[in-house]
């Protein structure tokens, strides 16, 4: 029979109470000590009455950096709404201005299917993790009560999103022509939203470019968290004897 080939994916088991999503953290270590798995990063968090969300926890990310700018840290951010992120007690971690979803590389119907079932004062495990197979994570999850989603992780958009880069330029198009004749008392005005709707369109044009700098720095950092996990089972494995 032929190997499954593992696939990135995002993970989210929620819980109703601190204590089980903690019991979950743990179970997700056990079954990368197993080798079931492996865990690029996670953290455990919490929705707030507010609609905020707090991390409570999360792992030594390595290689990895900080949460902020990675996959994960993006589908907390949008997990957080329109207010965003809450300081974490135990971490400090925050989301700071917009989040852009093709940064979390998940769909929105798996984003709103989470925010369906995160809802205040319930926990969740979220993590960035390679797996060949859903058995080992559901059957660990669903004996401590966790209600689990997954999904697997897009490709890295690196061109820009052209319908909306269309409808800019078309806006920008519209106010140098209301420019051009307004008189002088108008001009001002529109010349303030023409400088607005500038910093806007260069803003989309420079997305794909940061996007492929940061998907580049975080498959690079995959790939050494996987050569070091590789080499520390190596090290633990019993010597053979010729």
């Amino acid at each position: 029979m032929a190997k499954r080939k593992p696939i990135d994916r995002m993970l989210v088991v929620i819980f109703d109470t601190e204590t089980k999503a903690y019991e979950g953290e743990r179970a997700l270590q056990e079954l990368e000590h197993e080798g079931s798995i492996v865990v690029y990063t996670w953290a455990v968090i919490t929705k707030n009455a507010d609609g905020t969300t707090t991390v409570r926890q999360s792992g030594d990310p390595g290689l990895l950096g900080t949460l902020v700018g990675t996959s994960l840290g993006s589908l907390i951010g949008l997990l957080g709404g329109p207010t965003g992120l809450a300081i974490g007690a135990a971490v400090g971690y925050v989301a700071g201005g917009t989040v852009d979803v093709d940064n979390a590389r998940i769909g929105l119907d798996f984003l709103d299917d989470v925010k369906k079932e995160l809802l205040p004062n319930r926990f969740a495990v979220v993590a960035e993790v390679q797996e060949d197979w859903t058995t080992p994570v559901d059957t660990r999850m669903e004996a401590i009560g966790g209600t689990i989603f997954r999904r697997a992780l897009k490709e890295v958009r690196h061109t820009v999103d052209k319908e909306e880069a269309v409808a800019l330029k078309a806006d920008m198009a519209q106010l140098k022509a209301e420019h051009a004749k307004a008189h002088a008392d108008r001009k001002a005005k529109l010349q303030e939203k023409i400088n607005q709707l500038d910093s806007k369109i260069k803003a989309l044009l420079e997305k794909p470019k940061q996007r492929r700098l940061a998907a580049e720095a975080q498959a690079k950092a995959k790939v050494e968290i996987l050569k070091a996990k590789a080499a520390a089972l190596k090290a633990k494995a019993p010597a053979r004897h010729v």
